[in-house]
């Protein structure tokens, strides 16, 4: 850790101007969205309601959903979870015990090839995502010094 980085971020969060927090709040949503639709279209096309459950949220999933990535900025509190699958996507096996088919899909099982759809996406897609946030923040930061 370096020395004086804490009362350097809080310096920075009380004057963060709101223009900056917004520039990166839309970067995160357009980024998970760009996400979410390249996974729609990798998912297997018969799982129309795999492919209906996949979305991004700000904080937490929706019940049932499982959350396998997310985008983060530094700033406190702004963090959007890309989620699939959701209560409908469930699956019961022979023996009754329940399984989410998000999981199932993309990691196979023993009688079942996988058909992976959501981390090659987000492992493609991440570094982008990122590289989009920066750009966004730091030409809010140009404007603001420009302006």
């Amino acid at each position: 850790m370096v020395k004086g980085e804490q009362e350097f971020r809080r310096f920075m969060r009380k004057i963060l101007p709101d223009a900056v927090k917004n520039a990166a709040r839309q970067a995160m949503e357009e980024a998970a969205e760009r996400i979410a639709q390249h996974m729609r279209q990798m998912v297997p096309k018969d799982e129309g309601a795999l492919l209906a459950s996949i979305g991004w949220t700000w904080g937490k999933p929706p019940e049932g959903a499982m959350a396998i990535g997310e985008v983060r900025s530094s700033e406190r509190g702004l963090r959007v979870v890309i989620y699939a699958g959701n209560n409908t996507t469930m699956v019961t096996n022979k023996r009754g015990i329940k399984f989410q088919n998000a999981l199932i899909q993309e990691f196979g099982t023993k009688g079942r090839k996988a058909n992976p759809f959501f981390y090659p996406v987000y492992r493609s897609q991440r570094r982008a995502a990122k590289s989009l946030i920066t750009r966004r923040i730091n030409k809010a930061i140009k404007v603001l010094n420009d302006g």
